[in-house]
């Protein structure tokens, strides 16, 4: 079931249950400076369309006084085991961290995820910055994480698989045993290895792309990808993933194709449109107020 409603992420607990969320996945604006539009028409066609947010702000500071409530409130709806993934770049993304510290302690930080989209900005001043971040936080030390799913595995270098999976079971699978203190573990050649926090094979819907078929012209628009492997991560099937800032709706898709439930918010109006045409499409069961 998703469940849209055009609100505010300050409302979040007006409609999702305090502790009831496996996952909240916060991407909001990221102080980039200007207003961003929808794009409309295709190829050479395309033209700015009808705005869909508004993101100038007088100073960080101002910045950072808007998104510390709406993050507390994100807090209070996860659930004892639930987690915050806090999307941003580098404009704010040390300062938010700051916050999150001030709603989660800083015992519960998990780590981060360095996403790669396979886009950037240049600058005449140091590196162009080719990534973004997202922190995860947990709310208690029992924190959900399905380490096992496919979604968080990645294929075994060629190297070291032709150097050390040499030895075959009976069902013709290759494997390597490692002893630990004096217990044997083996690992299967097919299950591959636990994903690193560096991701850079969920690219962003650059144009020449095949994500483009995804594409719905809202700005800042996230791939399915990149998604899907969040709410497998970090979310029970069954469980309740929030959005708080769900711009086109990918993460309700995500969690419904997942099998989880997902409520999502925006203040929006082309996000709120975005995403009804989006779900409907998909034929999810569907609540939009």
């Amino acid at each position: 079931m998703i469940t849209l409603r055009h609100a505010d992420a300050l409302t979040v607990g007006a409609h999702v249950a305090e502790g009831s969320a496996d996952l909240v996945y916060l991407d909001p604006p990221f102080a980039v400076g200007i207003a961003f539009g929808a794009r409309v028409g295709k190829k050479g066609a395309r033209a700015q369309g009808p705005q869909a947010y508004d993101d100038r702000w007088a100073s960080l500071e101002a910045y950072l006084a808007w998104l510390g409530p709406r993050l507390r409130a994100a807090y209070d709806v996860l659930a004892p085991n639930g987690s915050l993934w806090l999307h941003l770049d580098h404009r704010a993304i040390h300062e938010a961290h700051a916050l999150a510290v001030a709603a989660f302690g800083r015992a519960r930080f998990l780590g981060e995820i360095i996403w790669v989209p396979g886009n950037g900005s240049k600058s005449r001043k140091g590196p162009g910055v080719t990534h973004q971040t997202i922190l995860i936080f947990g709310k208690s030390e029992e924190t959900i994480w399905n380490g096992k799913d496919p979604a968080l595995r990645e294929p075994f270098a060629a190297t070291s698989l032709s150097m050390h999976f040499k030895n075959v079971d009976a069902d013709g699978r290759n494997y390597r045993e490692r002893v630990i203190a004096g217990k044997a573990y083996r690992y299967y050649a097919d299950e591959g290895r636990a994903l690193g926090s560096v991701w850079s094979d969920c690219p962003a819907m650059v144009a020449n792309t095949p994500l483009r078929k995804e594409s719905t012209g809202y700005p800042t628009q996230k791939p399915e990808k990149l998604l899907d492997r969040i709410v497998r991560a970090a979310s029970r099937p069954g469980g309740l993933v929030v959005d708080p800032f769900c711009g086109s709706g990918t993460t309700l898709l995500a969690a419904a194709k997942a099998g989880r439930r997902a409520v999502g918010l925006d203040v929006g109006e082309l996000a709120i449109a975005t995403t009804t045409e989006r779900v409907r499409a998909a034929g999810f069961p569907f609540d939009a107020k």
